[in-house]
């Protein structure tokens, strides 16, 4: 089920692994499995890819850290596919990204040349990067009767929606203000007007989309398995510069 009508769909590089994620989410359909038991899997498979990082296991790193960018697009399928949306499960699926990240930084910092600053840096400049590419990602999405769990601004603890509860939301959405709070405002200083000006193009959001985790995930993968680890850190330091020149391009651009 796309998340933007047929004209502003584009070519999300991040997004490789939807295919995959929709056949695991019509199998999951008529079972006992929710959403919520699919990013439980994904934050495994991810654990598993650290482990196999720091044990230099890199194909096998490579490949659980693609299943875990698989199974993170499955969780929403399955909850689009089963009509059953909830905070709950967006803001842990978010927490448990960051957390991932960080420690699939750590992990590389401790198998390769790179230090902790470095590490440290690179771990701010991915953020960045996805922090900007969720920000115009769902302002398109709200301007076009997008899922109903995204928001521009993570301002006000949401109301718990139908077969979730309050409490479980309050707890992950304070977690969710305390690790990306940070990273929203400064997207947002840099670009306060992104939603009011014209529709970003999809050659742009294309573009943009090397920023998303998964795209993010792959690369690191491929550096494993080429023996470039000591070239992950110094990559996505630099590449975090392109913040700047795509912020750029959409004030000059399409701006009102």
């Amino acid at each position: 089920m796309s998340k933007l009508p047929k004209a502003h769909k584009f070519i999300d590089l991040s997004d490789y692994g939807r295919p995959l994620a929709r056949i695991i989410a019509m199998a999951l359909k008529d079972t006992s499995f929710t959403p919520i038991h699919v990013t439980l899997a994904f934050i495994i498979s991810g654990l598993l890819g650290i482990y196999c990082i720091v044990c230099g296991h890199y194909w096998a790193a490579a490949f659980f850290l693609i299943l875990k960018s698989i199974l993170d697009a499955a969780d929403g399928e399955l909850a689009r596919i089963k009509n059953t949306p909830s905070y709950t499960g967006r803001y842990l699926d978010s927490v448990a990204d960051i957390l991932l990240n960080a420690c699939i930084l750590i992990a590389i910092w401790f198998v390769s040349d790179a230090n902790l600053w470095a590490t440290i840096v690179a771990f701010i400049g991915i953020q960045l990067q996805g922090t900007l590419y969720n920000y115009y990602y769902v302002i398109l999405r709200n301007k076009f009767n997008g899922d109903t769990t995204s928001r521009i601004f993570e301002n006000k603890t949401p109301q718990a929606l139908k077969g979730e509860k309050q409490h479980h939301v309050n707890v992950l959405f304070g977690l969710y203000k305390l690790l990306y709070g940070s990273f929203d405002k400064t997207i947002y200083a840099l670009d306060k007007n992104a939603r009011h000006g014209k529709t970003t193009p999809n050659w742009l959001m294309t573009a943009i989309s090397t920023f998303g985790l998964g795209f993010q995930l792959l690369l690191i993968a491929l550096f494993l398995i080429m023996g470039l680890k000591d070239a992950i850190i110094p990559f996505f330091i630099g590449y975090s510069g392109m913040i700047f020149i795509f912020i750029a391009i959409r004030k000059i651009g399409y701006s009102k």
